[in-house]
């Protein structure tokens, strides 16, 4: 799954030269936490929710509201946005994007295709990809399943439902020691006591078993 396929698209942008209280209330009308800071057809950093309120005195200052609201009113976006732009390629993967978000701790990047912004993708955005990969939304089952570390595991499972009839919308796999290996394979029916029965049989220990929707 590639960038382009789960990014919001054409954003909502503001300009370096715009007022903080302009950008909070744009964030707040649209409901969104961050906005890509665009001069001209350049992508020049991106400001959100937390830098605002990063710059907004503590309860505890001595300023009146007038006071606070003329300081901030003439504060500009571009004296309070990320100028480290780190921003994604519209053709990157889903994988590269989460990897640069959870690396710089960051919950949302520009998209850009070339030098041009595209969208904007975000910790959501990836959840719901996360959630459509694993086919959360459609009825099946979901098998946790303790196996060898070995060539040919996928193989064995696949024969074994291929068998049933059954089809697999998604396997995943991870590795809590050395060898050993947990497969968690999500199947398109929540009538798999034969299924089970025919994996045991064949060495596997299925270690939990759920079913999802109807």
């Amino acid at each position: 799954m590639f960038v382009k396929q789960i990014m919001s698209a054409n954003p909502i942008t503001i300009s370096p030269d715009a007022g903080i209280l302009e950008a909070a209330n744009l964030m707040r009308e649209k409901k969104i936490r961050r906005l890509p800071v665009v001069k001209g057809d350049k992508v020049v950093g991106i400001v959100t929710e937390m830098d605002i309120l990063k710059v907004q005195p503590s309860q505890a200052t001595t300023l009146s509201v007038f006071e606070v609201n003329y300081i901030l009113a003439k504060m500009k976006v571009s004296d309070v946005m990320a100028k480290k732009l780190l921003t994604v390629q519209a053709e990157a993967t889903l994988e590269e994007a989460a990897l640069i978000m959870r690396e710089n701790e960051v919950g949302g990047l520009p998209v850009v295709s070339g030098n041009k912004l595209v969208g904007v993708i975000t910790e959501s955005n990836i959840f719901d990809a996360f959630i459509d990969l694993l086919g959360l939304k459609r009825a099946g089952t979901r098998l946790t399943i303790e196996v060898d570390d070995r060539p040919g595991i996928l193989r064995d499972i696949g024969e074994i439902t291929a068998k049933h009839n059954v089809n697999v919308s998604s396997f995943a796999a991870y590795y809590p020691e050395e060898k050993k290996s947990i497969l968690v394979v999500r199947l398109e029916t929540t009538q798999v006591d034969k299924i089970c029965a025919d994996i045991k049989a064949h060495g596997f220990n299925i270690t939990h078993i759920a079913h999802y929707g109807k």
